[in-house]
């Protein structure tokens, strides 16, 4: 059985194109990822930021992360992710204005992340709960 040159050469295509298509999307995912994790630390720093210009206040924040991080804690001001090394680039994130207890996390449930930023009138950095 002969095949034709035009059938062989679209096999060949079909394999590359399979292979670059498993080959990219676990790419996309991650960086997918990644992107996820900037917004929050971002998205955290902001709120973080516009608590410590106010002179009181307190807001309950909600934040999306992947779902393989199953809690975020704080050493100083430091923040980082469990399972260590989930969180992308470097491990720890230092994040201004903020006085937190050392070893304090929090829970991530389904990859969400609540809680409580507060500052009081006698305070210089803001807490959160």
């Amino acid at each position: 059985m002969k095949l034709s040159f035009g059938m062989i050469f679209s096999i060949f295509l079909i394999i590359v194109f399979l292979a670059f298509a498993f080959y990219v999307i676990p790419k996309f995912l991650n960086l997918q990822e990644n992107i996820t994790i900037k917004k929050f630390i971002d998205d955290f720093q902001n709120d973080v930021d516009k608590m410590w210009k106010s002179a009181q206040g307190s807001q309950e924040v909600e934040y999306s992360l992947p779902t393989e991080i199953e809690e975020i804690c704080f050493r100083n001001s430091e923040l980082y992710f469990k399972p260590i090394g989930v969180g992308g680039d470097s491990d720890y994130t230092e994040i201004e204005h903020l006085d937190v207890t050392d070893g304090f996390c929090i829970e991530s449930v389904y990859g969400k992340i609540k809680m409580t930023i507060k500052k009081d009138f006698d305070e210089v950095l803001v807490r959160i709960e």
